[in-house]
């Protein structure tokens, strides 16, 4: 069994080293999950947890996973449909490592019980059914459910709960440990899976903890990050709750619905283009499940008359925009390494490139299980590392969000955005919320999910990725 150490590390060598055993998995949603499992099959892995591993931000996942396995559907149209989704940001090497992996990381699923429905669903910019459902709307919890028994059940995973990572432990540019609230703790290699940073914002469909931790962790240690001004705001979260109402809804034949009850866009267009013409209608609009069969989704218009205390099959439901996915992170290449030898990132605190400036619904969960798969067969190759018998001091932490900050993130960098809001965000307490404003200032065009009044149309110059590090100013970067 491994055992965090402090300053003063156990077992220390005569030569004041010591042997660092485990691999680290960082975060317990469908990525580190995904991570930890595929490692195992060879190795120790050490699984470190915020919070419980059966209940992450994953479980909350609605939608489903896209996937080509329809019979009038293939990789290539997938493809296409995603580069559409990105505006010419998606990075191609990625997008097709995905698409071609999606069959294959599915049957993975259901060789441990993940009771998927046989019929594929449809949202927002698929050309094809192709999204494969779990209980309705209830996806990621069935999938983080099956992997997390798997997971508690092997016997080379150590799981420490309740345990927060608070920064990288780094000597001679490689990673070979995390420093915790429980020490410092080495491992001959380190996957951060800690999620995305959408609960930085007032109105948001995440869980609280998603404040991007080892997006600021990874960058203050001297690893790239890019795209961080790309945010996904889920058109049709239940107004005034943290609650999503999940496209596949909309796939299924739910309208939207203005103040006169007249629909006023194309339900399954770009989650982008959705989004900002509610934000644009004047009063309340709302989404009209009257016509849904409500078995396929029980468990959701359950939680919609509780929260609001409306009958989804008689009352048309208020909706509103609210921050759900972040597209940015720590740059990785195609096996999910870091800049820093040793660490590598999967999920949703990295940045792939996949979804450039707007993710296709439903490639997130397939990007989770598909790059958290390839990290971990990447990091088990490295042999094992020397630790010193000292571990670095732990710095101080980033401060939590306050809702001040979360309402101003909301005014100046949320649907729509210009320079003098962004610029009041610069001096922000919060690393993530200061790197969103830098990269927003940078591209000075209106691209996917970043769109700016001040310069309302795209512009072939930021036909790139934004990609900041530590201590200097933000780069344009082509990624092939």
């Amino acid at each position: 069994m491994f055992s965090p150490r402090s300053r003063k590390l156990d077992g220390d060598a005569p030569d004041g080293k010591s042997s660092a055993h485990p691999l680290i998995v960082v975060g317990s949603g469908i990525a580190g999950l995904q991570a930890a499992l595929t490692a195992a099959v060879e190795t120790e892995v050490l699984l470190i947890s915020a919070g419980p591993v059966e209940r992450t931000n994953s479980s909350r996942a609605q939608g489903g996973i896209a996937a080509a396995i329809g019979p009038d559907d293939n990789t290539e149209l997938h493809e296409q449909d995603t580069y559409i989704a990105g505006r010419g940001l998606c990075r191609p090497t990625a997008v097709q490592i995905l698409v071609k992996s999606a069959a294959a990381r599915i049957q993975d699923l259901v060789d441990i019980g993940v009771p998927f429905e046989d019929d594929l669903g449809l949202e927002g910019g698929h050309s094809r059914n192709r999204i494969v459902h779990a209980g309705g709307a209830a996806t990621g919890e069935h999938v983080a459910r099956a992997l997390a028994a798997q997971v508690m059940a092997h016997p080379r995973i150590e799981i420490m709960t309740g345990i927060r990572v608070r920064g990288l432990w780094v000597e001679d540019g490689e990673c070979i440990g995390v420093l915790s609230d429980a020490g410092a703790i080495p491992g001959r290699a380190t996957i951060l899976a800690t999620g995305g940073a959408a609960s930085l914002w007032a109105r948001t469909t995440n869980a609280p903890a998603a404040v991007g931790g080892g997006i600021a962790a990874a960058y203050k240690a001297g690893a790239r990050v890019a795209d961080m001004e790309f945010t996904q705001f889920h058109p049709t979260a239940l107004a005034g709750t943290s609650l999503l109402l999940t496209e596949a809804l909309r796939g299924a034949g739910a309208v939207l619905l203005d103040t006169h009850g007249a629909r006023f866009i194309d339900e399954l267009a770009p989650r982008d283009v959705v989004a900002r013409a509610i934000d644009a209608q004047a009063g309340t609009v709302t989404l009209d499940l009257r016509s849904i069969d409500r078995n396929r989704f029980a468990g959701l218009m359950d939680s919609i008359g509780r929260e609001c205390g409306l009958d989804p099959a008689n009352t048309p439901i208020p909706v509103a925009p609210a921050a759900h996915y972040f597209i940015g992170g720590i740059v990785t290449d195609l096996d999910a390494r870091t800049d820093i030898d040793r660490l590598y990132a999967a999920g949703e605190c990295a940045a792939t490139g996949v979804h450039g400036a707007n993710r296709l619904a439903s490639n997130s969960l397939l990007e989770c299980l598909v790059f958290g798969r390839r990290a971990a067969i990447d990091a088990v190759r490295l042999p094992d590392v020397d630790v010193p018998a000292v571990a670095p001091e732990l710095g101080p932490s980033e401060p939590p969000p306050t809702a001040e900050l979360k309402e101003a993130l909301w005014r100046d960098a949320g649907l729509i955005r210009d320079g003098h809001g962004l610029e009041q965000l610069l001096e922000a307490p919060h690393t993530v919320v200061r790197l969103i404003a830098e990269a927003a200032l940078t591209r000075e065009e209106s691209r996917g999910v970043h769109f700016r009044a001040d310069f309302p149309f795209e512009d072939e110059h930021f036909h790139a990725h934004v990609v900041q590090r530590r201590g200097q100013e933000p780069v344009l970067e082509a990624w092939a």
